[in-house]
């Protein structure tokens, strides 16, 4: 993101010329009259016949009707056919210029820079001039179905518009004629966009219309406005039904605005938002996170309330809504996995995904569905349904004139304690009081240490957990015994109370803490009357009473959060100078004028439940279409990963542990889905959404952001950090005047504190340690004791069986030794070698065919983060061949290979220094080894057979190949007095107990004097030490850092070396552990004794991950929450090598509320933006940074394709009691 302001385009000029002549033919329903080029008039004048084809049709029936000659009835059936026959006859038409223009069109490439191809027309009835009017449907199907439907269409239309019906119904013949004329306009457009040629959509929900459903969209609307008429006509005189005509006739004049706006959703959109509303307000339900948990849930809701209007007793029917209302407000899909015979828990379904298990023990409550858990759901159920029947039984037949004086007012009285009780305790647990305006005096603020904000943090727990008995036990007695005892229940046999009844006994587990503030609100009416009867609200009965509040309430915070959204869209559009456009006066200017428009704009999307969409997020308001809380059409848990999305996928597990303990204490306040959170810890942006919330449950999406910051990025980063400061790091005592939220127009609002345990990230530039001399010698000594010391282990694990081959996977306990340092430690030498180039820009593997005479093809379907060449240019490749693929794995670089990209930057192959050819064999001279005596042989049976004076020194014994490096023995006999024997013998003394048991002191010490054992040690480490090419002391810092990335030059020894995969990964790791030895002796200062040394290996050993950020290992070691990692890498730009330690600790992660109805206008605003107005210009101003609004965030945190968050967790399931 480089631009940034005012200035920047909301549409670029290609953009603006394509959006002028779509949008025509979205008002249009299809005709295309303007166009890029020059056509031929017919083209027109086909568009326009066909358009008013219907209009002929209905006419002509309605001429013949008007003149008697036809009764309604048949002129209607005549227009139907007409049409029917116009329509088959178009969609055979298409279909034949279709074929004639397959076996003539010419092959030629696309143009891929325009919207749409110019076509060549030659008369007027060519197939290029037929395919272009009318396309055809791509669905056998839905030729059948859309010309069938478009008979009907245009007959009822026909019907519907009658003159006479319409005289009728206004008594003005005048009226009557208007609506006529501008009713066939509506009808036209539906007609040609069913049978014709449908325009795009303002209203897109999917991005493809697959199954072509869009055609039906206008019909749709218009069949429902038919019903309604034809209702009226045939129930006789319903005033009510005579208004409802009246209004809608006039309003079908409307249609094609209402499509040109995007205000009517389309059919899946409608259908799911719907489903969702009547679940939430009829049903008493929740919104579901996936499309068949609500098609699921919505119909075993409507089952129950079919069911309670069919029992004949009250009793009967108040015990079924007590029980189905609880056990549909469980988390059901527990039960599922329950009866497939296991019990997998959010744990499981981490590992399954590669990620590591969240902290909660499977042991803890509410993680499984266990006994405990079945015991405690059995006793409320039981509890619940006793008291229900038994108060209603007792009590529920007792007459009381006065409702002061009634049995359910003790029941009242102790609700509204109850509420003022949660309330207040829910208040004071997050940082902000009363709608986020004061801050909050007992909340912790500046703790920067996890203990220390616990510690502090215990009141306020114990505040929680009382609240948390109130609101999950006792509330919803409570509500239960208010409801069993209402005298509405013996009227029960009418739908509206039937519904209103189950919902309520239905919401009172959903959602406590909502269903409480509703009773409350009836229950404050009722005493407010006093014994003054309200008629009106009286005969609607408890249950449709609640329904009605909580409607009225949802809509009400919808219209305030809504209206806070449009201050803020209006007021930054002038006081942000980066904001303010040219056109920032006009517009505020007639925002002002036109007040009253705006509220009412703002009214009606809070009524529909709709996104209230700022075009190009302008204080331009339009209504956008109904749709989900989810506000995207695809599953939850689309992203676009990266290797940074293992930080989001680590953390995802104890971020679902903090959030629970946060939701059921209230830190975050009221918990609706579709409540949007975002988290803040470092350099990582967390984006929270509530998808579903039960009894005892809630279901989230966690999304991460990513970590390369663009400039739009940043501002919104730093602003986010403000806003964080000003309410979590503020002094402890403050005045009155400084307790104001002074962010509080914000978007976001700080809300707590979470303790999360994460990788923190520490960058360090090694400028005076990787560059100082007398580090550099310290290195070579350091590298053999690293090596003399996973020799050692390395025949330590072999004789305990803790190596493991490729076939067996994990070795013996599940344990994998240094998971990625000794990847492949034991696999099958491949029999050849691979060259793969590393591109720095795409990381793709580019195939070298000469090279690939004996392996099968690449695959694209590896892992996310599987094997990639990590920084290096030559690579072995083990080609193991599986039944229908073949599977890559790489590990650590060859020797050799040439590094052509760096961690940071790219940098050309020119920029290297010359090296060495690279020892694959490959062009290297010829080397007569039989000719030379003084040189080891290299076959491992001809070798001496060693003769240990320690029987138990065998154990400690190395392969026979590991002795047969060609190397002279006066060479390696100079290079002796490097050999550090004193730490040979101490390390030995250290791991021989460990393999012998019980080992006497004479053992020990007869194993540190066998002589041909520390030669044989000797022999393999110098060896080693020479093939890595370092006899003599580094005094490079980039030959170090080649080292490191396990970038060798050749050298003598190096095909030696490299032949043995084992030996050359534990040189390798050694090397890295011997560089970490000298980070850590820089920062902290020697090593004092050898324990230390051997203690300090074994914990590189144990906790950390030493290598690079781009090998697998690194991705892996994160998932499964390493301790600790190191990696070193190399700043091109600043020429400075840099080292990197993750730190796995808890941390605490700053978590906001932000406003919920400006993230689905922008999101609105972004699908309109992008699916119809394709405007995807990556500098585009509805993009750009904005402080207030978070607007990048927000676009970020969209699904894809819109958004693009580099982590999207499935829906997880986690619970809150």
């Amino acid at each position: 993101m480089v631009r940034m302001g005012p200035d920047v385009p909301l549409l670029n000029e290609y953009k603006q010329e394509f959006f002028w002549k779509r949008f025509p033919q979205t008002v249009l329903g299809g005709p295309r009259f303007k166009l890029g080029y020059c056509a031929p008039p017919y083209v027109y004048v086909n568009q326009a016949v066909l358009f008013l084809t219907p209009w002929l049709f209905g006419g002509i029936s309605t001429l013949l009707c008007q003149l008697q000659l036809l009764q309604e009835l048949h002129a209607a059936v005549l227009s139907g056919m007409l049409m029917l026959g116009a329509a088959v006859g178009v969609q055979a038409l298409a279909m034949y210029a279709a074929r004639r223009s397959g076996t003539v069109e010419r092959l030629g490439a696309p143009n891929i820079l325009v919207d749409e191809e110019e076509v060549e027309f030659t008369h007027c009835v060519s197939p290029e001039t037929v395919r272009f009017i009318a396309p055809g449907k791509r669905f056998g199907l839905n030729v059948v179905l859309h010309s069938v439907l478009a008979g009907l269409l245009c007959g009822f239309g026909t019907w519907y518009v009658f003159l006479g019906r319409l005289t009728a119904l206004y008594s003005s013949i005048g009226v009557s004629l208007v609506v006529f004329v501008l009713s066939w306009v509506t009808l036209c457009i539906a007609e040609y966009s069913l049978i014709v040629n449908t325009a795009t959509e303002t209203a897109t929900f999917q991005a493809q219309d697959t199954y072509e459903i869009t055609p039906l969209t206008r019909p749709l609307y218009i069949f429902i406005f038919i019903a309604v008429d034809l209702a009226y006509r045939f129930s006789g005189t319903v005033p009510e039904l005579h208004l409802a005509s009246q209004v809608l006739h006039v309003l079908f004049l409307f249609l094609p605005l209402l499509w040109a706006l995007g205000i009517l959703p389309p059919l899946d959109a409608l259908l799911l938002w719907g489903m969702e509303q009547a679940l939430v307000f009829g049903f008493g339900g929740s919104p579901m996170s996936s499309n068949l948990r609500l098609l699921l849930m919505f119909g075993a809701s409507a089952t129950v309330a079919v069911c309670n209007y069919f029992i004949p007793s009250t009793l009967g029917v108040v015990l079924f809504s007590v029980s189905m209302g609880f056990l549909l407000s469980l988390d059901l899909s527990q039960i599922g996995t329950l009866c497939k015979g296991h019990t997998p828990t959010f744990v499981d379904h981490r590992l399954r995904k590669g990620g590591s298990p969240p902290p909660p023990s499977p042991s803890s409550f509410g993680w499984n569905l266990g006994c405990r858990e079945l015991l405690l759901y059995l006793s409320l159920l039981l509890v619940a349904m006793a008291e229900a029947g038994l108060l209603h039984h007792f009590l529920g037949l007792a007459q009381s004139q006065s409702f002061v004086t009634g049995p359910q007012a003790p029941v009242s009285y102790l609700l509204l304690i109850l509420f003022c009780l949660c309330w207040a305790l829910k208040e004071i647990q997050g940082a902000y009081v009363f709608g986020g305006v004061f801050l909050n005096p007992l909340y912790p603020k500046g703790m920067s240490s996890v203990q220390t904000f616990k510690q502090r943090n215990r009141g306020l727990y114990i505040a929680a957990a009382i609240r948390r008995v109130l609101l999950n036990l006792v509330s919803p007695l409570g509500m239960i015994a208010f409801l069993s005892m209402d005298d509405s229940l013996q009227q029960l046999h009418k739908a509206s109370l039937c519904v209103g009844f189950t919902r309520a006994f239905r919401v009172v587990w959903q959602s406590s803490e909502d269903a409480l503030l509703h009773m409350v609100v009836v229950i404050l009416v009722r005493l407010a009357a006093e014994n003054k009867a309200l008629p009106g609200w009286d005969n609607l009965g408890t249950g449709v009473q609640l329904l009605l509040v909580g409607l009225l309430i949802d809509r009400l915070t919808q219209f305030m959060a809504k209206l806070k959204f449009t201050l803020t869209v209006l007021v930054t559009s002038w006081t942000e100078k980066k904001q303010r456009r040219q056109s920032a006066g006009t517009l505020l200017a007639l925002n002002a004028s036109l007040c009253p428009l705006l509220l009412a704009v703002v009214t009606l999307s809070a009524l529909l439940s709709a996104p209230l969409l700022p075009l190009f997020t302008l204080p331009i308001f339009l209504v956008g279409f109904p749709r989900p809380q989810r506000s995207w059409p695809g599953p939850v848990g689309t992203a676009c990963p990266c290797p940074d999305s293992i930080f989001y996928q680590q953390m995802s597990g104890s971020l679902a542990s903090a959030l629970r303990m946060a939701f059921a204490r209230g830190s975050l306040g009221s918990l609706a889905p579709g409540s949007h959170f975002l988290g803040r810890f470092q350099d990582r942006m967390v984006w929270i959404m509530i998808l579903e919330r039960g009894y005892g449950y809630c279901t989230v999406n966690i999304k991460g952001l990513e970590l390369q910051e663009t400039s739009c990025h940043t501002v919104e980063a730093r602003r986010v950090d403000e806003v964080f400061e000003a309410a979590f790091e503020r002094p402890e005592r403050l005045g009155f005047t400084q307790g104001f939220n002074l962010h509080w127009g914000n978007a976001l609002t700080p809300c707590a504190v979470l303790a999360v345990r994460v990788y923190s990230d520490a960058r360090n530039v090694l400028s005076g340690i990787i560059d100082s001399h007398d580090n550099l010698r310290k290195l070579q000594d350091d590298f053999l004791k690293a090596l003399v010391w996973l020799l050692l282990r390395y025949c330590v694990q072999k004789h305990k069986g803790f190596l493991w081959s490729c076939e067996e996977g994990l070795g013996v306990g599940g344990r994998k030794s240094q998971s990625s340092q000794l990847a492949q430690t034991t696999c099958t030498q491949p029999p050849e070698a691979v060259m793969v180039e590393s591109n720095g820009s795409s990381l793709r593997f580019r195939q070298d065919s000469s090279s690939l005479t004996s392996f099968g093809d690449w695959s694209d379907e590896d892992d996310l983060f599987g094997p990639q060449p990590a920084r290096r240019t030559v690579a072995l490749v083990t080609a193991e061949a599986q039944p229908g693929h073949t599977m890559l794995q790489t590990g650590a670089s060859l020797p050799g290979s040439v590094e052509m990209d760096s961690l940071f930057e790219n940098m050309a192959l020119s920029a290297l220094q010359p090296l060495q050819p690279l020892g694959l064999g490959i062009g290297l001279p010829a080397v007569d080894k039989g000719q030379n005596p003084e040189v080891f042989r290299e076959n491992p049976g001809s070798l001496p057979h060693l003769n240990f004076s320690c029987p138990q020194s065998e154990v400690f014994n190395l392969p026979a190949g590991w002795r047969t490096a060609p190397l002279l023995p006066s060479r390696l006999m100079q290079l002796r007095p490097l050999f550090p024997e004193d730490w040979f013998r101490f390390a030995l003394g250290r791991f021989g107990p460990t393999v012998q048991g019980e080992t006497s002191e004479d053992m020990t010490k007869a194993l540190k004097e066998d002589e041909a054992l520390r030669e044989l040690h000797a022999q393999v480490a110098l060896s080693c030490l020479i093939s890595l090419g370092a006899e003599s002391a580094f005094t490079s810092p980039s030959y170090v850092y080649r080292l490191y990335c396990g970038d060798v030059p050749w050298t003598e020894g190096l095909d030696w070396l490299s032949s043995s995969k084992e030996l050359y990964q534990l040189a390798l790791q050694a090397f890295r552990f011997s560089f970490k030895l000298l980070f850590d002796q820089a920062s902290l200062g020697p090593m004092e004794s050898p324990e230390e040394l051997f203690s300090t290996l074994e914990d590189y050993e144990r906790d950390w991950y030493i290598g690079l950020v781009t090998e697998k290992g690194w991705h892996d070691s994160v998932l499964h929450e390493k301790p600790f990692l190191f990696s070193l890498g190399h700043d091109l730009a600043m020429g400075t090598y840099t080292g990197r330690v993750l730190s796995l600790q808890e941390q605490l992660v700053q978590v906001g509320r932000l406003n919920g109805e400006g993230v689905r206008g922008q999101w609105a605003n972004l699908s309109w933006e992008l699916l119809y107005a394709t405007n995807d210009d990556e500098e585009r101003y509805s993009i750009q940074a904005h402080p207030f609004m978070l607007r990048n965030l927000t676009v970020q945190a969209a699904d894809p394709p819109l958004g693009y968050p580099i982590y999207s967790s499935a829906p997880l399931h986690f619970p809150c009691l």
